[in-house]
This record gives structure tokens, C-alpha cells and sequence, in this order.
């Protein structure tokens, strides 16, 4: 998730644990802990592109990291701060970390929770920017903040937001399996084959839904929102995995069809190969839309390494997307 709402959950968190005994200093601390796990995007100024794409939510977004680094912090945290029990700042510290990964598991992406096994937990039911989950969450932390510690609205407020929040991320899983199955039901009337269907919630909402249909040759891309009454349009999308026969033997291209678990299309333009990672989507509601959100620049090195270079992503894209969902959320 973004930056804010891991802030937000960890300040929570860190206030459920330690907010009676060191009142706003356990926001505080808290705060620190739900960012720390995103620091892994550090990772990125000293590895080639398809290594920081392995490291990112890996190791630092496990149950290890959680259970190697709490007490380190929570050793270092004593010693700075008047309140000095080890294992008061260690709970809070575990807690604020290992509730970081949890939400992110949510998301498309996906976390190492079990690192260093090679399973990435992707629920895919909440996009990685949801006001819905953030707002009501950081209104009622910002309510507990100007309470005093031992407040018995302090904790209500605090409490409220957690329950809140965390209904909201229950819900999601109720909202995919229903477009989940208006989008099963939609190729099943259109007499569709496929082979596999991967859903999750379009960007900063969870009434828009879109869809990845995988199919021998194509991949069938579809959007579904709660308020459509007509039927489900779906856009195909050419494999075009023969564009990279000559490179399929190549150790990193292996490793980046692995990452991308196999949705992924690859286009030529003017002489120069294209990696297009699905999962994510297109920064577009269209249904000719080719603009995709990950897209990579394969160069073949003289070597005969190759490097995959992410393309810019161009701003006028993301602000057009804006009123394109806004558009699209209230049906067709």
C-alpha cells in the first residue's frame, strides 16, 4: 500500500500496544515501523531492473525480518526513551512490522511473507491507493491523537479506526468474488474459451473491477463496475510470446516470465521489443488502450546479455486515467 496508509496502520497498531503508557510516542514509533518494511526500494539504485523487481516485498516484507528486527529496534527505542521496557517497545515494533506485510498481501503485487520460501501471497482484492480504506482509518487515528493517554475515547477512536478499516479489507474479499463471478458468467455467454482468470479492483476503488483472461494466443482484458447494465466487453491482447523465442533460454528473461507468473504480452515498435506486465493493467478505461502501467524495454546486448529498462510513465496518462475511472465507475 502507499506510503500514508502504512504510516497510518502502523500508528494504530503502535497505539493499540503502547498507547495507555507512552500515549502519542506510541503513534510515533508505530509510524516509523510501518514504513520501514518499503525501504527495500532502496534496492533499486544498486540492481539491475529485474533483481529489484525479486527483492521488492521479499525479505523485508516476511515473518522473519518481523521476528529478527522487532527486538533490535525495540532494544534501541529503549534506550532513547523514558520509557524503558525492552519488551514493550519490541511488541509494538513486531506487531507494527509484521501488520505491514498483511495489508500489502491484498494487493496485486504481493508479499514474501514466507521468505525465504519462493510463495508470494497476492489476494489481489484492494488496489495499492484506496481512500476508502485510508480516510475513515486516519480520522479516527488524528480523533485519538488529541486525547490524553489514558482517555477512554483515545482507545475507542483508535479502535474504531482499526475495525473500520479492517471490515473494509473483509468486504473486498465479498466484492471480488462477485465481479469474480459476473466476469465467469459473461464468457460463459459469450461462449469464450479460456484458460485461467485473474481479477482485482481498478485503481483507488473497489467498485470497478477488471479482468485478465488468459486464452492460447491472447489475453481477453475486461472491466466490470457494480453500476454496468449492459454486458461485459472484453479487448484481446496478442501474446506475441514468439517475438522472444530467441531469448527464451536467457537466464534473466526467465526470471522475469517467472515474476510476472506468465501474463505478459511482448510488442514491437519501430524496431524495438516491449515486455508488457498485465497484472497491473493499463493506465487507460479504453478497450483499445495499449498504454500499460509496467512496461519494459528489452535491449540485446552485444554480449548477448540482455537488460530490461522500464519505459516513463507519461503524467498526462495518470491524470486522464483520474476522469476515465470516474467515468467507468458509474457504469455502462
Amino acid at each position: 500500500m502507499d506510503s500514508l496508509t502504512q504510516i497510518v496502520l502502523g500508528a494504530a497498531v503502535g497505539e493499540a500496544i503502547l498507547g495507555k503508557k507512552v500515549g502519542n510516542r506510541a503513534m510515533f514509533y508505530g509510524a516509523i515501523a510501518g514504513t520501514i518494511p518499503d525501504l527495500d526500494v532502496i534496492s533499486s539504485f544498486f540492481v539491475d531492473t529485474v533483481r529489484a523487481l525479486e527483492i521488492h516485498r521479499g525479505f523485508t516484507h516476511s515473518i522473519l525480518f518481523s521476528v529478527i528486527f522487532a527486538p533490535i529496534f525495540g532494544w534501541l527505542v529503549s534506550k532513547i526513551d523514558s520509557y524503558k521496557s525492552v519488551k514493550g517497545w519490541s511488541m509494538l515494533f513486531f506487531w507494527a512490522l509484521f501488520t505491514h506485510p498483511i495489508l500489502d498481501s491484498h494487493t496485486t503485487w504481493g508479499t514474501q511473507l514466507f521468505w525465504p520460501l519462493d510463495i508470494r501471497l497476492a489476494f489481489k482484492t484492494i488496489f495499492v491507493i484506496d481512500p476508502l480504506y485510508t480516510l475513515p482509518f486516519l480520522t479516527f487515528l488524528i480523533m485519538a491523537m488529541f486525547q490524553k493517554k489514558d482517555s477512554p475515547k483515545r482507545q475507542s477512536y483508535n479502535r474504531l479506526g482499526l475495525l473500520i478499516s479492517s471490515s473494509y479489507l473483509a468486504l473486498t474479499f465479498l466484492l471480488k468474488g462477485v465481479s469474480f463471478y459476473q466476469f465467469k458468467e459473461a464468457l460463459e455467454q459469450q461462449n469464450i474459451t479460456y484458460q485461467e482468470i485473474d481479477t482485482k479492483p481498478a485503481p483507488l476503488n473497489t467498485i470497478l473491477w477488471t479482468a485478465n483472461i488468459k486464452r492460447e494466443d491472447d489475453f481477453l482484458i475486461g472491466s466490470y463496475s457494480f453500476f454496468d447494465k449492459s454486458d461485459i466487453q472484453f479487448s484481446s491482447y496478442p501474446k506475441n510470446h514468439e517475438l522472444i523465442d530467441h531469448l527464451v533460454d536467457n537466464e534473466k528473461m526467465q526470471r522475469m516470465i517467472r515474476i510476472s507468473h506468465g501474463w505478459f504480452t511482448v510488442t514491437e515498435k519501430d524496431g524495438d521489443l516491449f515486455y508488457n506486465d498485465l497484472r497491473f493493467g493499463l493506465l487507460s478505461t479504453k478497450g483499445d488502450a495499449t498504454n500499460f502501467v509496467f512496461q519494459y524495454k528489452i535491449i540485446e546486448n552485444n554480449d548477448g546479455t540482455i537488460t530490461l529498462e522500464e519505459t516513463e510513465k507519461d503524467v498526462a496518462d495518470g491524470k486522464k486515467l483520474i476522469g476515465e475511472l470516474w467515468e467507468r465507475v458509474k457504469g455502462v
